[in-house]
């Protein structure tokens, strides 16, 4: 098995990744540095690449390989601090998180993207413009999950199937109502989406996130 660690922003390194082959980027990693790696991991039939650093990082892996049909490489994810993401699929973080993705199997995990071919590793969050409550109708299936204004809507996968999960923000204090399914779509007249904690800027008019129809392959 070929391993390598692509170091995310200077992320500290735990004891169990300190001999295996490191390539550094930045926070979030360029795709060049992802290019030259999938050579070196392509000369291996069982090939393993562990990110070590925030969801946005390996967002931004997951996306590169989807995009380029790459989704065969073995990935773990050794967040820096108890992420969304970390939440979500169960990694823990630190040198727990990387004797797992070294020693653990790879098993297929849902993969989920939206309209603009982005994965979502954590959470996402959609609000109004300029600070202002969301306003429109979503759906997660054929399930409505509101009509109207509410302060934002989150979004996140599931490490199981059907893949995605979606609620209506609520205040500190007042549980949140999750619908499961496929696809999470919103129509408004204007909102902002935040991706594993990268805001876009320019409004849009509507927001789809469904599960990619490869899986990835998971390690843990």
């Amino acid at each position: 098995m070929s391993t390598h660690v692509l170091r995310c922003d200077g992320a500290p390194v735990p004891i169990a990744l300190a001999a295996l082959p490191t390539t550094q980027t930045g926070a979030i990693p360029d795709t060049s540095a992802i290019d030259e790696l999938l050579p070196v991991l392509a000369a291996d039939s069982l090939p393993r690449l562990i990110v070590l650093g925030e969801d946005a990082a390996l967002a931004a892996v997951l996306t590169h390989l989807m995009r380029t049909e790459r989704l065969h490489v073995e990935i773990g994810y050794v967040p820096v601090d108890k992420t969304h993401g970390a939440r979500v699929y169960q990694t823990g973080t630190g040198n727990a998180a990387a004797k797992r993705a070294l020693e653990g199997r790879a098993t297929e995990t849902p993969l989920i993207r939206d309209d603009t071919g982005t994965v979502l590793v954590g959470r996402a969050v959609v609000t109004g413009v300029g600070g202002k409550k969301l306003e429109g109708e979503a759906y997660v299936d054929d399930t409505q999950l509101f009509s109207g204004t509410v302060p934002a809507m989150l979004v996140s996968p599931t490490l199981e199937l059907p893949g995605i999960h979606a609620a209506v923000q609520k205040g500190i204090f007042r549980r949140r109502h999750w619908l499961e399914g496929r696809a999470a779509q919103l129509g408004t007249p204007g909102a902002i989406v935040t991706r594993d904690g990268i805001r876009t800027d320019r409004p849009v008019p509507r927001s789809s996130f469904y599960r990619h129809h490869e899986s990835w392959l998971l390690v843990r």
